[in-house]
């Protein structure tokens, strides 16, 4: 009896000292999880980045360029260029359902002017 009591001891003493030496699978699972959200951080950032250069050369090339001023708006055609403001508001009109007529004259441009703007956007979104 004596004997068994002491096999046991001895085998208790074995194995606390084999789980200190033992690798925590835990400890690992929680080093790999960090490591992947790092990773997924950094790779958000570069990301936001890239988006905001790109928003950049999308306002640069947006740019109105300079059209002398035109006395009389019947004589303007539906290939002069709109400022930005004019632009986003015909397309935020045209997306609120409302007819070409009343887009144009909310938006002060000609009917084909307010046409040409739609179609751009059309062409840029596909």
């Amino acid at each position: 009896m004596e004997t068994l009591i002491i096999l046991l001891f001895s085998l208790a003493i074995v194995l606390l000292i084999i789980s200190f030496f033992g690798k925590d699978k835990v400890a690992k699972l929680e080093e790999d999880l960090e490591q992947m959200t790092l990773t997924y951080i950094q790779d958000i950032y570069q990301l936001k980045k890239k988006v905001k250069i790109l928003e950049e050369e999308f306002v640069i090339q947006d740019d109105p360029v300079p059209v002398p001023p035109v006395k009389n708006k019947s004589t303007v055609n539906s290939n002069d260029i709109e400022p930005i403001h004019e632009k986003s508001q015909v397309l935020s009109l045209y997306s609120q359902g409302l007819s070409l007529d009343q887009i144009a004259r909310q938006s002060s441009l000609t009917k084909e002017q307010t046409i040409s703007v739609i179609e751009q956007q059309r062409l840029r979104g596909e």
